[in-house]
């Protein structure tokens, strides 16, 4: 029987700590699962890239749901780094043949169990 929380559709404690918000992230985003993707993040997220800066969780969704260029994507977590007020993931994002598009540091901010924030730095492979 699910906890109260889990029948409010409110993630037991331990799967909103930073670290599982991350991978979390990752899984929504591989799977093309944008309304979990939505679930995870504040309102008023905010992603900051090399490129571009996303205000606002809808923005953000909207882009990863319909102008990326490339969406059969795989995220490769090496290394999660969960101590701090955030957390921040070690990774590299690959593409649909496992081929290396860039390496990334994801730094997420984290509040009241959801991302806020999202500051990415990639290098190319």
């Amino acid at each position: 029987m699910p906890s109260r929380r889990e029948a409010d559709g409110e993630a037991p404690p331990d799967e909103r700590s930073p670290a599982a918000l991350a991978r979390a992230y990752y899984d929504a985003l591989d799977a093309g699962d944008y309304d979990r993707l939505r679930s995870l993040l504040d309102p008023a997220f905010v992603q900051r890239r090399p490129d571009r800066t996303f205000e606002g969780r809808d923005r953000f969704v909207a882009f990863m749901r319909d102008e990326r260029p490339d969406t059969d994507t795989t995220h490769v977590v090496e290394r999660v780094y969960p101590t701090g007020p955030g957390v921040a993931v070690r990774g590299r994002l690959l593409d649909a043949d496992g081929e290396e598009l860039f390496a990334f540091v994801d730094a997420f901010d984290v509040d009241e169990g959801r991302l806020t924030a999202l500051e990415t730095y990639a290098a190319d492979s």
